[in-house]
């Protein structure tokens, strides 16, 4: 089936999105379902990755938030605030401060206060959060690597490319809107 914008539409294939697809091709035969094709499969995709809830970090008792924000002090590899931690993570202030405090009381992170302005805190890794995140991450990438093993080597690195070009565009033009 061709789409109105010339392009071949590909609702044949097998996955939930394709039956969505091909129900809105047959209610409105004349509208290009190209984008819901692409968004549709990321979002069902993520949704799907989120509910796997990465083994290795539920075996070590972590969701994917905090490991993802233990991960952006490990990487860093220096102090952070809750406001950085929260452009490093994609969260909201609220949500970085619940995860701290949860990871404080593990004994994960630590918080210190500044010197010059006590409304703002200083987050670090603790020795016990170091070693959870250098313990858990290659674990977690073996994970990951059996989830994309469905793709060959030459597929994920054309996937994440594309992926990396569509976020770089999304990115800039959002940024763009907040300003």
């Amino acid at each position: 089936m061709t789409a109105p914008n010339g392009r071949q539409a590909d609702a044949t294939g097998g996955d939930t999105v394709s039956a969505v697809v091909r129900q809105w091709q047959a209610v409105h035969p004349g509208l290009d379902t190209g984008p819901m094709e692409i968004i549709g499969r990321v979002n069902r995709c993520a949704a799907l990755l989120q509910q796997a809830e990465d083994a290795p970090l539920r075996r070590a008792g972590l969701s994917r938030p905090e490991f993802d924000l233990l991960g952006a002090l490990r990487r860093t590899g220096h102090e952070l605030t809750p406001g950085d931690l929260s452009r490093e993570t994609f969260s909201s202030g609220a949500a970085v401060t619940k995860r701290l405090k949860q990871l404080t009381e593990r004994g994960l992170v630590e918080r210190r206060g500044d010197t010059r302005d006590r409304r703002v805190a200083h987050v670090r890794l603790t020795d016990a959060g170091r070693e959870i995140v250098d313990g858990i991450l290659p674990e977690q990438l073996a994970y990951e690597t059996a989830v994309l093993s469905v793709l060959d080597q030459e597929r994920q690195d054309e996937l994440a490319g594309l992926l990396g070009e569509l976020l770089g565009q999304l990115e800039g033009r959002l940024g763009a809107l907040r300003t």
